[in-house]
């Protein structure tokens, strides 16, 4: 008899209620391929962003009509259940983590080289939230030049992007000031956040001008003009995203930043092997400590993808094989 699972995909683009679980055959790798025993897989605003078809001009890319990949889900953690064929370095039992698609299923094929091993001190909850949100982190802080001495301010910091880089940032000797909702703010200063403001009553114009060594802006909002009044003579913006314009998103305000003020560079969420490593090294150092909101059981999902497209949530939402569900 043919082992079966269960992964959730969707027909067409639209809300999480459209997300539903099929029942397939468990695949088997090919040349190159692991296949993972699903453990834990965290959720991302890009998980929303393709589940929506949003921005419209992705669909030229994801699918036109409806997407491609209809499973959804990127960061995995997991167990190897089965390799494929000319795989090195990888035998069943083996715990690793990475980034690749339709992670929300009980078992995932992944490209061996897109994984990497587990360090038996980090749980498959908190090493499955480090690959997108943590490469991404750690890309801004690098094209923000972020390091001992800095003063950052960082716009948007309640998700799961910002809370990593609050984090990271202050692990590097900065000095974080950050802006989120009401709800993150003593969050965000437990991460090391040496200054909050609730976005909602903070003119960020207000500021002294001038004041920060580098910026990161995910919420995608603030005027560039007030960013980059804000920034000391040699600072830089480092753009991560927000929502934007309904067919073009935020690239339209990229791509205005880029032209007209070379102080601000765009941040492109790419998952690197190497760097998820050294993501998963700080976390089994405790240097790296992500912030998990909730954990859903994978039966639900769909719930979980809700939660999450509901814009409300602080750090990570994580999604579990039903029976490693806490309590």
């Amino acid at each position: 008899m043919t082992e079966t699972m269960t992964v959730w995909r969707q027909n067409a683009y639209g809300s999480a209620d459209g997300v539903h679980p099929e029942t397939v055959p468990v695949p088997v790798p090919s040349r190159g391929q692991v296949l993972l025993r699903t453990d834990a897989v965290s959720l991302n605003s890009g998980d929303i962003h393709l589940m929506r078809g949003e921005p419209r001009m992705v669909r030229a890319f994801v699918g036109r009509r409806g997407p491609r990949v209809r499973g959804r889900g990127m960061d995995v953690a997991g167990t190897v259940a089965a390799v494929g064929a000319d795989v090195e370095g990888w035998t069943v039992g083996d715990a690793a983590v990475g980034a690749w698609r339709e992670t929300l299923a009980d078992h995932v094929l992944v490209p061996a080289a897109r994984l990497i091993p587990l360090s038996a001190g980090v749980d498959p909850v908190v090493a499955a939230t480090l690959p997108v949100a943590g490469n991404t982190a750690l890309d801004a802080l690098r094209i923000a030049r972020v390091s001992s001495g800095s003063r950052v301010l960082v716009v948007g910091a309640g998700g799961g992007v910002g809370t990593a880089v609050v984090q990271l940032a202050a692990d590097r000797g900065a000095e974080v000031w950050a802006t989120c909702g009401a709800r993150a703010q003593p969050v965000l200063e437990r991460l090391g956040a040496s200054r909050t403001f609730d976005y909602r009553v903070t003119d960020l114009a207000a500021l002294p001008p001038a004041s920060f060594d580098a910026i990161v802006d995910i919420a995608g909002e603030p005027p560039l003009t007030v960013l980059h009044d804000l920034l000391a003579p040699r600072g830089t913006v480092a753009l991560v995203g927000g929502d934007g314009h309904e067919v073009f998103g935020p690239f339209g305000r990229m791509l205005r930043s880029t032209v007209t003020r070379g102080r601000f560079r765009p941040v492109a969420s790419v998952v690197r092997s190497r760097t998820t490593a050294e993501l998963v090294s700080l976390a089994a150092a405790g240097r790296l400590t992500p912030h998990i909101e909730r954990v859903f059981a994978l039966s639900d999902a769909r719930a979980a993808l809700a939660h999450v497209e509901s814009g409300r949530t602080i750090g990570k939402v994580v999604v579990v094989r039903d029976e490693l569900l806490p309590g």
